[in-house]
């Protein structure tokens, strides 16, 4: 027996198919992880052949995922505090010329600056890709505070700000950073970035230690995962 469906239904049906899409990117996204893990366990070339068929199912289902465009607000914060040695006004300056992030952020490759103020970011992404955005700043305070954002329609909508503080006597200055991004999956493509080495708490804290290194030491260091400074 065919059931025809109704005029006011379209709804309905509308929903039908995107809880099937969605299906099959959680499909996609469970067996890839499971083909990657079981191909690492193998520790030989087929092993590696089957977790990188795994990682290509994983790359499917977060470019599906990512032609819905998320929400500001809706993906993921992180902040952090460090204490340099240095007087704000010089940080706030090396800060502000954002040319020299991609130096103390591992996966920036680059940025530019326009003539208007807008800047251009690239950074590196998971399983080798690259995204683009440009940006602007929202507020800025001399020697205190820079905010920027991502302008609308960005692919990965984002925003940060770097507080500099005073640090009690005579320590310094206090840097705190806080950024907040979308990713191009939402929580998904977090969870996806964070099992590829793209974790952004540890990113932003590499960020800290090496401005902190290049501010007092005037060089970038070359060991990660060593701490350094005081961080919230």
């Amino acid at each position: 027996m065919s059931v025809s469906t109704p005029p006011n239904a379209e709804g309905a049906t509308t929903k039908a198919g995107i809880d099937l899409v969605s299906a099959e990117r959680w499909g996609a996204f469970l067996a890839g992880g499971s083909l990657a893990l079981f191909g690492l366990t193998r520790r030989s070339l087929p092993g590696l052949g089957l977790a990188a068929a795994g990682g290509g199912l994983i790359a499917q289902a977060l470019l599906r995922t990512s032609r819905a465009a998320p929400k500001m607000g809706e993906g993921v914060s992180v902040e952090r505090t460090v204490t340099v040695d240095r007087p704000a006004t010089e940080l706030y300056g090396y800060w502000r010329d954002f040319r020299n992030l991609p130096r103390i952020m591992d996966h920036l490759e680059s940025v530019s600056v326009a003539a208007d103020g807008r800047s251009r970011w690239v950074a590196q992404a998971p399983l080798g890709t690259k995204v683009e955005w440009d940006a602007e700043i929202a507020e800025e305070r001399a020697n205190e505070l820079i905010s920027w954002r991502s302008i609308p329609g960005s692919e990965i909508p984002n925003r940060g700000t770097v507080r500099f503080v005073e640090a009690p006597i005579g320590r310094g200055t206090e840097v705190t950073v806080k950024l907040a991004y979308d990713p191009p999956a939402g929580a998904l493509g977090a969870a996806v970035a964070k099992i590829f080495g793209e974790d952004p708490v540890q990113q932003v804290r590499e960020a800290l230690r090496r401005f902190k290194a290049v501010m007092e030491a005037g060089e970038t260091p070359t060991t990660d995962g060593q701490p350094s400074g005081r961080e919230g």
